[in-house]
C-alpha cells in the first residue's frame, strides 16, 4: 500500500470521486487529512459515497460530458488546489456522443478532463494527477476522425484513444508547465486490471465470454489495490510526466511503481498536435503563459 503524508491543509478535486477508484482515492486522501471535493455527475451518489469516509470533504456537481457543467464547476472553485485528480472515465459503452457532440469515450475520459484541468490550472498549485489505462498501447490517434463521425464505431479502439490521450495530454502539460517555470507536476497512473464499475459496459449477455472481461475477473486486484498507483503518483516524491502502474507481471497487478509506456504515449509531435486539436473543439487554452509554444 502506499505510505501517505500527513495531507493536513491541502485540498484535492477527485473526478468521479463516487466509486470504484476515484472513491478510494477521495477516501484516503481525506483519511490523511486533505480537504477532499467530490467531483460528481450524481449528487445523490457523491453524498452516499461522501458519509463513507472520515475526515473533511464537499460534493460538487460535474458533467464531464459538457462542457458547461464543467465551466460552472470551475468557476465555483475559489480557493487553491493542491492535487487535481483526473479519475473519472468511461469504458466499452455503447456508441454515444456527450452533450458537445463528441465521442462519450475520447470527449468525458480526454477532452472534458483537458478543460478541466485548464480551467482550474491558474488555482493548482502542486499536481495534476491522470489516469491512463493499459489500453493506452491498443490505442491510436486518429486525427482525421477523433469523434468517430467517419469509421463505424468500435468501442475497444475508441477506448485505447481516449487513455493514449491522457498520456499524451500528461506529456504536453508538462512541457508546457516547466516551459512557463510552474512548479506544478502532471504525473499519470494506470490501476492494472482492477474490479470496478467501470466494466459495468462490458458485461453484456453479448459480451460476457469476451477475453477482457475474462482477464477481469481472473486476474482482476481490488479497488483498493487498483487506486494505489493514482495515490502513489499525488503524494510522493515522482518527477513530472511520471506513469505510476502495478509492479506485478505485465502491470496487471501489485505494488505501485513507476512504469513505461508505448513508443506512441511519448510522441512529443502528435501530443502537441492533439493539445491544439484539443484546445480548437472545447474553446480553452493553456491559461498560464499565452506565448507558450
Amino acid at each position: 500500500m502506499t505510505t501517505l503524508p500527513s495531507l493536513i491543509g491541502r485540498t484535492a478535486i477527485v473526478t468521479g470521486a463516487n466509486t470504484g477508484l476515484g472513491r478510494i482515492t477521495a477516501r484516503e486522501l481525506a483519511a490523511h487529512g486533505a480537504r477532499v471535493v467530490l467531483a460528481v455527475r450524481d449528487l445523490a451518489k457523491g453524498h452516499e459515497a461522501a458519509a463513507t469516509m472520515t475526515g473533511t470533504t464537499e460534493v460538487r456537481e460535474l458533467d464531464l460530458g459538457d462542457l458547461v457543467s464543467i465551466r460552472a464547476f470551475a468557476d465555483a472553485i475559489d480557493e487553491p488546489v493542491d492535487y487535481l485528480i483526473n479519475n473519472a472515465g468511461l469504458m466499452h459503452p455503447p456508441f454515444g456522443r456527450t452533450t458537445d457532440g463528441f465521442e462519450l469515450q475520447f470527449g468525458i475520459n480526454h477532452l472534458g478532463h483537458f478543460a478541466l484541468t485548464n480551467l482550474l490550472l491558474p488555482r493548482v498549485t502542486t499536481r495534476v494527477v491522470t489516469v491512463s489505462s493499459l489500453s493506452h498501447r491498443q490505442g491510436t490517434i486518429d486525427f482525421d476522425d477523433l469523434n468517430w463521425e467517419r469509421r463505424p464505431y468500435r468501442s475497444g479502439p475508441a477506448y485505447g484513444q481516449s487513455k493514449l490521450a491522457n498520456l499524451l495530454f500528461t506529456a504536453e502539460l508538462q512541457r508546457r508547465l516547466d516551459q512557463v517555470g510552474s512548479p506544478v507536476t502532471a504525473t499519470a497512473a494506470h490501476p492494472g486490471i482492477s474490479a470496478t464499475e467501470l466494466m459495468r459496459h462490458h458485461d453484456t449477455p453479448s459480451r460476457r465470454g469476451s477475453a477482457l472481461l475474462w482477464l477481469n475477473r481472473r486476474f482482476a486486484q481490488s479497488e483498493e489495490d487498483g487506486a494505489q498507483p493514482t495515490l502513489y503518483a499525488t503524494a510522493t516524491d515522482v518527477p513530472g510526466n511520471s506513469y505510476a502502474g502495478p509492479s506485478g507481471f505485465l502491470q496487471v497487478r501489485g505494488a505501485p511503481k513507476l512504469v513505461g509506456r508505448s513508443a506512441k504515449a511519448r510522441d512529443e509531435g502528435v501530443a502537441r498536435r492533439l493539445w491544439t486539436v484539443s484546445e480548437q473543439l472545447v474553446g480553452v487554452t493553456f491559461p498560464l503563459d499565452s506565448a507558450v509554444r
